[in-house]
């Protein structure tokens, strides 16, 4: 039994009105999306219960508009754009009441204005979350990716009513519990990105959790540095030097083994395909340049430590791989990740908004176990917090 209800456990809803809290919270360009990955993301749950003859109705933010009415964030410009991902008519309502939803056949779908607009969205206020919950008869949390706010729709409606998981959801939270909760071991966590500084807990966190951990990324550079390494011009926080010795030592302790780059592509000049880009040992960066990727020696041992795993958690790229060539070692990696996913002998999970992008530059993103579109929640998860959203639905 899953620590969570689902859809599977809703019974009969035909005619009952249903608050589904969805991530609408999709990029606009000269007011057309131009990335419907989270639209599409909720089509599941929304067809599942209105084929089920539910009149379900959308909770979703839009932007930052700070608990006041402002037209530049609202929803309804998405409205189209969910209608055609759904194959279905899609409605609108600029506020739920009791009337307005009597009023909806059974089977419909309408997306409420942003919830955002009210002020008391993102303070969890009750008397919003009362009121609110008076005039539906379930709620569902489909929004892992904002899961990480205790606010009103994404949180304060759950104690109030008969709560569950969306689809999308429990996709998400079967992945994570195959990843950290429970996983299959040796577990390898790849960990990427620009700072120490801002991956600190989710360092910390891991050590005790997985057996072996590849630090990739600007974050490498700090590592490096704290064991005697000269790295150059490279991007590093040296003020971190004693932080990242603690990890190591408390690493050792734990019995995970930590990777650090033994070979680097570095250059002069953070630019694309830079003349003066080179290969070299981590002890060979001359003062004048800059480590910008993991070298191909590295990245072969590396895909010889995943397979020997079972499970990979994903989060950051390990270069600077928006530019080529020093998109080679994730690309390389990730393939071998991805390679060992299809055959069977790996449960591949990635997330976070840059390791999503890596993935999809490398056209692997579809051949991962599972690929996590959360930012901030796919973070606070690998941190180890607990998350407001997945708390308030644990049976």
């Amino acid at each position: 039994m899953k620590a969570f209800k689902t859809l599977d456990d809703m019974g009969d809803i035909r005619g009952k009105a249903v608050f589904v809290r969805e991530d609408l919270n999709v990029p606009m360009q000269d007011g057309k999306v131009t990335d419907d990955t989270r639209l599409r993301a909720a089509m599941p749950t929304l067809n599942e219960l209105s084929d089920k003859g539910a009149k379900v109705l959308v909770l979703a933010h839009f932007g930052r508009p700070k608990g006041q009415v402002n037209m530049d964030y609202s929803l309804e410009p998405v409205v189209a754009p969910l209608a055609s991902v759904l194959g279905r008519d899609v409605g609108f309502l600029s506020r739920p009441t009791p009337d307005a939803i009597d009023s909806l056949a059974d089977g419909s779908v309408t997306v409420i204005e942003n919830s955002r607009f009210a002020p008391g969205e993102e303070k969890n206020d009750p008397h919003m979350a009362q009121m609110l919950a008076s005039l539906v008869s379930f709620y569902v949390n489909d929004a892992f990716s904002a899961a990480h706010r205790a606010h009103v729709t994404t949180e304060g409606l759950a104690h109030h009513l008969p709560s569950f998981a969306g689809r999308s959801m429990e996709k998400e939270l079967d992945a994570l519990q195959a990843a950290l909760g429970a996983p299959v071991k040796p577990v390898a966590a790849v960990v990427g990105g620009a700072k120490v500084s801002s991956k600190l807990d989710v360092l910390t966190n891991l050590i005790n959790k997985v057996d072996h951990l590849i630090i990739g990324g600007g974050m490498a550079n700090t590592f490096l540095a704290a064991r005697g390494v000269d790295v150059g011009k490279s991007l590093c926080e040296h003020d971190l030097a004693a932080t990242a010795e603690k990890i190591m030592d408390a690493a050792d302790s734990a019995g995970c083994t930590i990777h650090l780059p033994y070979d680097v592509v570095v250059a002069k000049e953070f630019a694309a395909n830079p003349p003066s880009v080179r290969t070299c040992n981590v002890h060979e960066v001359a003062s004048d340049e800059m480590i910008l990727d993991v070298g191909p020696a590295a990245v072969e041992a590396l895909a010889d430590v995943l397979k020997t795993c079972k499970t990979l958690v994903w989060n950051g790229p390990l270069g600077a791989f928006e530019i080529a060539p020093f998109d080679a070692a994730t690309v390389a990696l990730a393939k071998t990740a991805a390679a060992l996913t299809k055959e069977g002998s790996l449960t591949s999970v990635a997330g976070g908004g840059d390791t999503v992008a890596a993935l999809n530059h490398a056209g692997l993103a579809d051949d991962f176990s599972f690929v996590s579109t959360a930012g901030g929640a796919f973070l606070e998860w690998m941190e180890g917090k607990e998350l407001p959203g997945v708390a308030a639905l644990m049976r």
